[in-house]
């Protein structure tokens, strides 16, 4: 069935103090488009006694306060808001940032790059060659904090997480699945397969902005050697790089 002939995008409720918009069942380019637009233009109208608004990888969430505005109020809101403009097909959020991270692609750093790329049906050099070249967007942040979610890499990077967890992956760990990279902001458990490896602290709570990276923003990950990143981890950002996407 095609977005047009289902029923989205559609409020919910989420609770008694949220709503919840989505814009498809399963992660999309155009759905994922649509949450990150929808949420900027939420907080744009800045309506009164909605405390909170946020976006994952289709959807967007609002956290109101029901004695300010109730929930029919805010949903027959959302729905005017939802008809005034073509969501899938928005123009992405201003204030965007292109980085580029340094990255080392297997080795004893990323132990697992030889299996994904077997999985991908790719070369360990056509592997490195493919992640290093991708630019890919921060579809949400999640998990852990300033933890983004990258998508979505060519389709050879369609493939499973792992049946059995790994035990512990770094702070700074690459790892991919399912046509995504996960960059981990704390060390984790995790079954999706390690790659790459940064120096970058994802999560600075002593800064005036903790997260480094945010939902929109673009990256790439470019091929460095271990001992470079080495030398890169007195630097927070770990040798990352950044300059705005102009309109």
């Amino acid at each position: 069935m095609s977005r047009a002939q289902s029923d989205f995008p559609r409020v919910m409720p989420a609770g008694v103090t949220g709503l919840l918009v989505s814009f498809d069942s399963t992660l999309s380019e155009p759905g994922n488009r649509a949450a990150l637009a929808f949420r900027a233009a939420v907080v744009a109208e800045a309506w009164d006694g909605v405390e909170e608004v946020s976006s994952s990888l289709v959807s967007v969430l609002l956290r109101f306060d029901p004695l300010h505005i109730s929930h029919a109020e805010l949903s027959s809101r959302l729905t005017r808001l939802l008809a005034t403009r073509r969501w899938y097909e928005a123009a992405l959020p201003a204030g965007r940032r292109f980085w580029r991270v340094p990255t080392v692609f297997g080795t004893k750093a990323a132990p697992q790059l030889e299996e994904a790329a077997a999985a991908a049906g790719l070369s360990v050099a056509e592997a490195i060659a493919s992640l290093s070249q991708a630019r890919v967007r921060v579809e949400t942040i999640g998990f852990a904090p300033g933890q983004p979610y990258l998508g979505e890499l060519p389709e050879a990077w369609d493939i499973p997480r792992q049946s059995q967890l790994t035990d512990r992956v770094p702070e700074g760990a690459l790892v991919v699945a399912i046509r995504q990279l996960v960059l981990f902001s704390v060390s984790t458990p995790t079954g999706w397969r390690h790659v790459g490896q940064t120096a970058i602290k994802l999560f600075q709570p002593e800064a005036a902005d903790p997260f480094v990276l945010r939902a929109g923003d673009e990256v790439q990950f470019f091929q460095t050697t271990p001992e470079a990143l080495q030398n890169m981890r007195r630097d927070p950002l770990g040798g990352a790089t950044s300059e705005r996407i102009r309109p």
